[in-house]
């Protein structure tokens, strides 16, 4: 026996007239209304992220292996491309420091080193032994003759010809020129940063929930114990008369000018400055965003006649104290939200290693 044959009622009209059309499916679920939760924006902030636990042991071993996995890709790239893999060494063996004709000079074996543009021998003034000895320390750690093309891997030596340039550029110069030397490039490019100084950006008061240190100090309330400490320096011994106001405070969008005349001096005192204090100083500013701190970095370590060589000031602005100065807002962010490892942390080091060839540089014995 067959079976009914089954007959959709929904094409029956259409059939009846000779014509099937697509079939229509018919809905008849009732719409409703998307329910929204509210959106709660009182209360607390939630508590940082805790760090993962890993000592300094397991953070080098870790960096040692990517280093080794991106070596091995790009071994293996060079080879899919038919690229030599193999890197020329070095041709010196041993680096030492010699004085010759009443200078400091930096030898690759018997090889005077020359500065990189000029073809020059790198001559190193007498007080300074700690700056020679730190150079052919990074010669002797370089282990290719491509590596030494590279700038970041030789920070000292590129700075050292950074202040060689200045002099001879101060020699070429005609006397009052204003337009052609490096210093006057060099200050125009610092006082910028006198605006927008990272020492005199001060956050909004504290709020209810805002994080307070062991102090019980707000995060402005820091900054503005750290940047008074600074800038009562300077104003006494450096830029005696001037006042340096904060140019970002409370809860204002757009940095202010410093107020008439504090320009100038300021200006002026960077231009004034010797050839390898004027090198330190832009270094230190570029390094920490703060013309500020750089400023007293220099004049607390320099041997030349701006340093402050008095017992109540030297070598009690380090590097350590320059770098959490420059980075207070940083390192506070971090210590409420998490640090991100290997952003955070290699700028911190970052930063440490450009102020510490700041002091090599502008320090010494005072003897030359």
């Amino acid at each position: 026996m067959k079976p009914p044959t089954r007959i959709d009622l929904r094409l029956l009209p259409r059939a009846l007239h000779g014509t099937v059309q697509p079939t229509r499916a018919i809905h008849s679920t009732i719409a409703r209304a998307a329910q929204v939760a509210p959106v709660l924006g009182t209360g607390p902030p939630p508590e940082p992220p805790t760090e993962a636990v890993r000592s300094l042991n397991e953070r080098i071993e870790r960096r040692k292996r990517q280093a080794e996995m991106l070596k091995t890709a790009k071994v293996i790239r060079n080879a899919k491309d038919g690229k030599a893999t193999t890197l020329r060494k070095r041709f010196w063996k041993d680096t030492s420091v010699q004085q010759v004709d009443g200078a400091l000079q930096v030898f690759l074996d018997t090889r005077p080193l020359r500065h990189p543009d000029t073809k020059q021998i790198i001559r190193l003034p007498l007080s300074k032994p700690n700056l020679a000895a730190a150079i052919a320390l990074e010669w002797d750690l370089l282990t290719s003759t491509k590596q030494a093309t590279k700038q970041h891997l030789i920070p000292l030596t590129s700075l050292a010809c950074r202040a060689l340039d200045i002099a001879d550029d101060d020699v070429a110069a005609p006397s009052g020129s204003a337009s052609v030397k490096i210093r006057k490039q060099i200050s125009t490019t610092l006082m910028r940063y006198l605006d927008t100084d990272s020492l005199l950006c001060w956050a909004p008061p504290a709020g209810k929930y805002d994080l307070r240190n062991e102090d019980g100090e707000s995060l402005r309330e820091a900054q503005k114990r750290v940047a008074e400490a600074t800038v009562s320096l300077l104003t006494s011994h450096v830029w005696p008369g001037v006042t340096l106001e904060p140019v970002l405070d409370g809860h204002a969008i757009m940095p202010r000018k410093q107020a008439n005349g504090v320009r100038e001096v300021v200006q002026g005192w960077v231009e004034g400055l010797s050839p390898w204090e004027i090198a330190g100083l832009e270094r230190a500013t570029l390094a920490g965003k703060s013309l500020v701190a750089g400023a007293r970095l220099v004049v607390e370590w320099s041997e030349g006649p701006v340093g402050l060589r008095r017992g109540y000031a030297e070598g009690k602005f380090g590097v350590e104290e320059t770098s959490k100065a420059v980075n207070l807002e940083v390192d506070w962010q971090a210590t409420q939200w998490g640090e991100v490892e290997d952003t955070h942390d290699v700028n911190n080091e970052d930063v440490r290693r450009q102020l510490g060839s700041v002091v090599l540089l502008v320090s010494g014995t005072g003897k030359s």
